[in-house]
């Protein structure tokens, strides 16, 4: 088993007034249930999904909850919104029962929590592994900050980088971590050891096809699912581009709305992540459409039946997901976006702290020049706040000053 960072908060808030009921939400298959039962031994698992035991469940009185289930997790549990209801009902009766409930389905699942447990949980949303999470090697190994993180946690102040990420103590499990998520992304089934890589590339073919039949289905009633399968093999094609509605409903065969709500279901189902423009400088002509990059390469993989050999697009879009995830598991306070003017220069990813901005340009190249950074200088007159720190993301191991304030670093020493 990995470890995960998110462990310990969920421990600290489970003890609090508010983490009497616990929400953890998610894709399929990141660990939500793994992780509820390791972190909460003596709760009673009830699978919902079992559609016998989910009727008698939800005849169930809370007076019966109380009594039979005071501590129980609740797997799956937006196949049957009622239970939320009685989940509620027990909560405001008794002091002591304790819930976690678990559901695969963004949408369906937090809709009926907003509405009835509104002040009365803690949401957790459980993301594919991060890089350093994929280093440990059980419960017990600490998840280390990579330097991301740290950079997070203080931006004023950019840790000291070595020359090289060759000198790197850690670098071998940095760079076999790294090399993992390339090939087969984040998901915790596919760290397994006796798996060979024949065995995580069917996997990954038959996550998608479950993902296909069971969330979306769950999401929208469709009676015919051919079109979302076109648009998302679309969207995997065009994973780190920038976001045209009009022309994938001409390429799909839908309709614009179809589009975008399409789109919406990928977003909501933890498979994409739909990076807004910033555009806070009215003065300057900037895009305003968002870029579209797939949450996990494994799955990019499977959707469009390729293995191996990046693009430079599918390098950028694997980089801005674990930089995502890293700051969510980290409970920073960042805004994710992207810059780009109407005459061409962009920046792959702009990060809102309260104390400023940072910047990335990710390049897929082994080796960074200067002329890598000419998107970057110069950036912070277009901002609103203060640049702190830009940086080159790449393959090149070593750690570079191109300019002010901008250094190029390889992208496994800042994530690992």
């Amino acid at each position: 088993m990995k470890n995960r960072k998110i462990a310990d908060y969920i421990r600290e808030q489970s003890q609090k007034p508010g983490g009497r009921i616990m929400v953890f939400t998610g894709a399929r298959q990141t660990g939500k249930s793994t992780l509820a039962r390791m972190l909460f031994p003596g709760y009673e698992y009830l699978s919902i999904e079992d559609p016998v035991l989910r009727v008698q469940y939800a005849r169930l009185t809370a007076a019966q909850w109380n009594t039979l289930y005071p501590l129980a997790i609740l797997d799956e549990v937006q196949k049957e919104p009622r239970l939320i209801e009685s989940v509620k009902s027990v909560y405001d009766q008794w002091q002591e029962p304790r819930y976690v409930l678990l559901g695969s389905s963004q949408l369906l699942l937090l809709e009926k929590v907003k509405e009835s447990l509104a002040g009365r949980c803690t949401i957790i949303d459980l993301l594919p592994l991060t890089v350093p999470e994929l280093e440990t090697g059980g419960w017990d190994d600490p998840v280390p900050d990579s330097i991301f993180q740290a950079c997070l946690s203080a931006p004023d102040t950019i840790p000291p980088l070595l020359p090289s990420f060759l000198f790197d103590k850690r670098q071998a499990i940095k760079q076999k971590a790294w090399d993992h998520y390339i090939r087969f992304g984040g998901y915790p089934a596919l760290t397994d050891p006796s798996l060979s890589d024949e065995d995580r590339f069917h996997w990954l073919t038959q996550y998608v096809r479950t993902y296909l039949e069971r969330d979306v289905r769950d999401l929208a009633s469709f009676r015919d699912l051919e079109p979302f399968v076109k648009l998302q093999q679309y969207v995997a094609l065009q994973t780190g581009t920038i976001l045209n509605s009009s022309t994938i409903a001409r390429e799909v065969g839908v309709s614009v709305k179809t589009v975008q709500r399409y789109l919406r279901y990928l977003e909501l189902s933890y498979q994409a992540l739909v990076l807004p423009a910033w555009f806070g400088n009215e003065n300057k002509r900037l895009v305003k459409a968002p870029k579209i990059h797939c949450l996990d390469n494994g799955v990019l993989q499977a959707v469009v039946r390729k293995r191996g050999g990046l693009t430079g697009f599918e390098f950028e879009s694997l980089v801005v997901s674990e930089l995502y995830k890293q700051a969510r598991c980290s409970f920073s306070d960042a805004r994710f976006y992207y810059l780009r003017t109407v005459d061409g220069r962009e920046v792959d990813l702009l990060i809102e702290l309260p104390q400023g901005y940072l910047a990335f340009e990710i390049k897929l190249s082994s080796r960074v020049a200067a002329v890598d950074a000419r998107h970057l200088k110069g950036l912070d007159a277009f901002l609103d706040k203060p640049l702190l720190h830009s940086f080159i993301l790449s393959n090149d191991p070593d750690t570079k000053e191109i300019a002010h304030n901008i250094t190029a670093v390889h992208v496994a020493y800042l994530l690992g």
